[in-house]
């Protein structure tokens, strides 16, 4: 007779949404490969143990409440998030990282893209402080021309900053100096950060597109989506201090404002279809400072979306 008085605890997500794990990335086969890299380039040494390096397995633990299954009609996308299609979706897992070695971690972090890339899958990767879409960025060499869109309350165009230079703060202008990085938008930002007069003539001086929170809630995302020449290959990167804080309150550097969610849906839409998405990360999340899961969720959410926007658009047909 079956004991019908008690059931087995409930099951933690190793992978995002129980997607594959597959951490064989010589035989990877996927349309789209998500990848967390839980570290970064430390500032000081309270950073070295930042609680970051925590953060993509939070957002997976927090996937059910991001997409309760994937039989679910999904009203921010318009159905089941992969339309009935056959399409594969992955998870590789974490980059391993090594807390003396953090050149060796980032060369390892730019192998795991490249291999993903050459597999002919869509990283998603979630990070991480903001020094990881370096690497990320490294592995599309030869795979250009890039638009690079950024969702940030800073402008990250220091050279250097406490002796680092490939690090959260320095990340816009790295890319810069790449040959596949053709045009760069910035947006939301806001209230002050690491960055200086000096940065921001920098970025101006490049031909960086600037979109300050305060122009963007008068304008609205699809005023500046429109702006954003069509056609093209786009990367987003998302700092989650440059989102609304009271959607991803979970932060080292909360700011009052920021890109809402109906903006961030209509982004992350809008890109899928204007063109190709080509990449997406999201990073800065401090899981010990998140409430209720809600900043987990969001992140869980902008992939969802940017998955389900792939598909409708026809990347994987």
């Amino acid at each position: 007779m079956t004991n019908t008085l008690v059931c087995p605890p409930k099951k933690e997500f190793q992978t995002f949404h129980d997607f594959p794990l597959v951490t064989d990335l010589d035989t990877l086969k996927a349309d789209v490969a998500l990848l967390g890299i839980p570290f970064g380039d430390p500032y000081s040494m309270a950073e070295v143990s930042n609680d970051q390096s925590t953060a993509p397995g939070h957002i997976r633990r927090y996937c059910e409440r991001a997409l309760r299954g994937l039989d679910r009609y999904d009203f921010d996308i318009g159905g089941t998030m992969l339309d009935g299609r056959d399409i594969s979706v992955v998870d590789c897992g974490d980059v391993i990282g090594v807390a003396k070695d953090v050149a060796g971690s980032h060369d390892r972090s730019e192998q795991a893209v490249r291999k993903i890339l050459e597999a002919g899958a869509m990283p998603i990767v979630m990070g991480g402080d903001h020094a990881i879409p370096i690497p990320i960025f490294r592995a599309f060499e030869g795979r250009g021309p890039i638009t690079l869109i950024q969702i940030d309350a800073h402008v990250d165009w220091r050279d250097r900053f406490h002796g680092v230079d490939h690090g959260l703060s320095s990340v816009i202008r790295r890319a810069s100096e790449m040959d596949h990085i053709q045009d760069i938008w910035q947006i939301g930002l806001r209230a002050a950060g690491s960055g200086r007069p000096e940065e921001v003539q920098a970025a101006l001086d490049y031909g960086s597109n600037l979109v300050p929170d305060i122009e963007l809630q008068e304008i609205g995302m699809q005023a500046v989506l429109d702006r954003i020449p069509d056609g093209g290959q786009y990367y987003l990167t998302i700092d989650a201090d440059g989102v609304d804080p009271s959607i991803m309150p979970a932060v080292a550097g909360p700011a009052p404002g920021g890109v809402n969610y109906p903006q961030m849906r209509t982004l992350i839409n809008g890109l899928a279809k204007k063109g190709r998405v080509v990449g997406m990360d999201i990073v800065e999340i401090t899981p010990a400072r998140d409430v209720n899961g809600i900043t987990a969720i969001t992140a869980g959410r902008f992939i969802v979306m940017m998955i389900g926007a792939a598909v409708r658009a026809g990347y994987f047909d």
